[in-house]
């Protein structure tokens, strides 16, 4: 329906999910976190979809992100660590999202058909297959702005790309385009635009047709084995902590600030 902000299809065993804010580029509301969070959660219960595809609208993005407007920036330093996490939770609510589509019990593949950036990366990751337009463009951009990103998104990533490859997406804060996402392995496939679609539904359909049990069983190990990197409860306390400190950080302001007015951050480490 028009106006809506995420689009449901089926197209025989395969379920679509598609980001609907194109104005936005996609972008990731508190609305459209609920809307894919909820539907994802409907889905997995449905054993007559056996993959699920993500996909944006339009032919600007994929996902640009959480709304940079939207983040919360107006903690002070005092304000307790608690109170803090408590607020990002309830108003950036990105790891239950993450979380949900990591572990949806179908595989899964996102459709790149352009920006995916920020939390559209993440949101990238978190599918077990990608594929890409040769107009694609991805970076996860945390340090740019000068937040410290949530702990179970950077494993998520890790787990995706690696260590080494992970270190270097979140260190440069890079935006990396066709060429050097195809190179650094980003994603597993990539075409031409006119050629995205019909690519990957072929895909889509040829899992689709092979064993539910077998599908939902392999991914369900790999998900295992894949996740034999955790935090013990003192680092994650650790790691929260920092991330709380990066949300009533001057940095954060300035980063917000800058990306608002087109220009470059000046970050004094505070």
């Amino acid at each position: 329906m028009a106006g809506d902000i995420l689009l449901r299809e089926r197209k025989g065993k395969v379920g679509v999910l598609v980001l609907n804010r194109p104005e936005k580029a996609n972008a990731l509301s508190l609305e459209l976190i609920s809307e894919l969070t909820k539907a994802l959660e409907q889905w997995s219960k449905d054993e007559g979809i056996r993959v699920l595809v993500l996909r944006g609208s339009g032919t600007r993005a994929f996902c640009a992100g959480f709304d940079i407007p939207s983040i919360p920036a107006d903690f002070e330093e005092e304000d307790n660590r608690k109170k803090i996490l408590k607020s990002i939770n309830s108003r950036m609510p990105l790891p239950e999202l993450m979380v949900g589509l990591k572990n949806y019990p179908y595989p899964t593949i996102a459709m790149l058909n352009g920006v995916a950036v920020g939390a559209g990366f993440n949101l990238a990751m978190c599918c077990d297959l990608r594929i890409a337009s040769d107009q694609v463009q991805m970076g996860i951009t945390p340090a740019r702005l000068g937040l410290v990103y949530f702990p179970e998104g950077i494993k998520q990533v890790v787990e995706a790309l690696g260590t080494a490859r992970a270190r270097e997406v979140f260190f440069t804060g890079a935006i990396y385009g066709p060429a050097e996402v195809k190179n650094m392995g980003l994603v597993h496939q990539m075409v031409p635009v006119s050629e995205l679609e019909n690519a990957t539904f072929q895909l889509a359909e040829q899992i689709a047709e092979n064993a539910p049990l077998s599908l939902k069983g392999m991914k369900k190990i790999l998900n295992m084995l894949e996740s034999g990197m955790s935090l013990s409860e003192s680092e994650r306390r650790e790691a929260e902590s920092l991330m709380a400190n990066s949300f009533c950080s001057k940095e954060l302001k300035e980063g917000i600030q800058a990306f608002l007015q087109k220009r470059k951050p000046k970050f004094d480490g505070r």
